[in-house]
């Protein structure tokens, strides 16, 4: 083999290297690249999902702040409307007490009442002894239909008329406004117990209010639809 031979050989062995090298370093070229690509996707889809998580994050405080103004508005809903009831009962018991106190007002009205509360009182209790209780300004009309309650409720049970001992130790309170606006007070009525104090019957136009009063619900009921409504 001559020189030109071995040169020609060398020659064609530095291009196959060459080429080969070329080729060698394509590949590192591509691959690098695509390991560029992948880790910037993985940085978009990282940020992608954090903008989701804030997005999601804002749109619950969206969902919460707005249940927060449902629940107040609800909530002033309820206050005024309940309101409205406290007036609407406030203004109906008055009317009520303003009913029973004027029966206590009409002196022979008040005076037949006492007697219908002490024969109810009795009957409840039917005991042959009992202990009266009455507001120390009703005492003299207690008194004047006591014997006649006496004889109402003996003929009603066909029993003797029972023994009533009128409390003069310890009388109900006045009547409201009297001396004390602010103080206990008692719009009339009797407090009748067993000898041992074991059984008390409250009759008084206070317990009675309540009665009165109920009456009215109806009424009440209807006016507070009506408010609701409108």
């Amino acid at each position: 083999m001559n020189d030109a031979d071995v040169s020609k050989q060398i020659q064609q062995m530095v291009r196959f290297i060459r080429q080969e090298a070329e080729e060698k370093a394509n590949e590192i070229s591509v691959s690098a690249e695509e390991e560029f690509n992948i880790e910037k996707l993985q940085l978009v889809e990282a940020e992608k999902k954090k903008i989701r998580q804030e997005y999601e994050r804002k749109e619950k405080q969206v969902e919460i702040r707005k249940k927060i103004e449902y629940s107040m508005q609800l909530n002033a809903s309820r206050i005024k409307v309940l309101q409205a009831q406290d007036d609407l009962v406030s203004n109906m018991m008055e009317a009520a007490s303003k009913e029973v106190l004027n029966v206590s007002r009409d002196h022979n009205s008040y005076k037949k009442l006492l007697k219908g509360l002490i024969v109810q009182s009795l009957l409840r209790l039917k005991e042959p002894a009992v202990l009266l209780r009455c507001r120390k300004d009703d005492h003299h009309l207690v008194e004047s239909v006591l014997e006649s309650a006496k004889e109402e409720y003996a003929q009603k049970l066909q029993v003797h008329p029972p023994e009533i001992i009128v409390d003069h130790q310890i009388y109900l309170p006045p009547g409201p406004g009297h001396h004390n606006a602010h103080g206990p007070s008692c719009s009339g009525g009797v407090v009748v117990a067993s000898r041992d104090g074991k059984i008390v019957c409250e009759n008084t136009l206070d317990a009675r209010l309540d009665v009165v009063f109920r009456k009215k619900l109806p009424e009440i009921r209807k006016q507070l639809v009506s408010q609701v409504a409108a």
